[in-house]
């Protein structure tokens, strides 16, 4: 099957230093909110690449949760395979694709997790079903058929008949902190602009344009 008839020209935009924030979680936030308003399809989706102690590396789609000066945060499972990869090797990368705007966001940095408490306080966040989810499933592990799944949701409907649905000790949240983040914007021709933020020894950020 060949894919090369498969091609289209960006034009919708382009992307000059002058443009740019001086700090890239306010430029971040800026095409966020670009995406937003472009009613993208889970504009906060985001493509999180990990690596296995022996250099597998392995990719999935996470949600973004929040995002601040100290990094990029998601939830997940601590057993699941991600969660397994960051604890061997505490570095990722994160891709946001949004095609539609011919732009993605490529962000790379160290991962630690988050204070327990903020795991807690947005688990409670979470609507039931979701929780409930979250102890049914044992992440990334084979199992026989989905109704294990089905079985153990419907044991843990009863078990937790409420609204209090504690927080498994498995659970909980990671940071990116980065140490660049790259914003992509597809040009014609394909002489995309590509321009880097690189966090600095004094924390400050340099930003330097990368040939397509």
């Amino acid at each position: 099957m060949s894919l090369a008839s498969l091609r289209r020209e960006y034009t919708q935009a382009g992307l000059r230093e002058e443009d740019l924030a001086p700090n890239p979680f306010q430029q971040f936030e800026k095409w966020f909110d670009d995406a937003l308003a472009a009613e993208i399809l889970e504009p906060n989706a985001m493509v999180l690449a990990t690596v296995d102690d022996a250099g597998q590396p392995s990719t999935r789609v996470v949600l973004l949760k929040a995002v601040a000066e100290r990094g990029f945060s998601f939830f997940t499972n601590y057993e699941s395979r991600k969660g397994r990869e960051l604890a061997a090797n505490p570095r990722a990368s994160l891709t946001f694709p949004w095609l539609a705007l011919e732009r993605q966001v490529c962000i790379t940095g160290g991962v630690t997790k988050l204070p327990r408490t903020e795991a807690e306080t947005y688990f409670k966040m979470r609507p039931r079903g979701s929780r409930l989810g979250a102890w049914a499933s044992v992440q990334s592990q084979v199992i026989p058929g989905r109704p294990v799944l089905e079985s153990r949701l419907a044991e843990l409907e009863i078990q937790y008949p409420g609204d209090e649905i504690p927080t498994p000790p498995a659970w909980g949240g990671y940071v990116l902190a980065p140490q660049e983040i790259e914003f992509w914007q597809g040009r014609a021709n394909r002489l995309h602009d590509r321009l880097r933020y690189q966090r600095q020894p004094d924390g400050n950020w340099k930003i330097e344009r990368l040939s397509p």
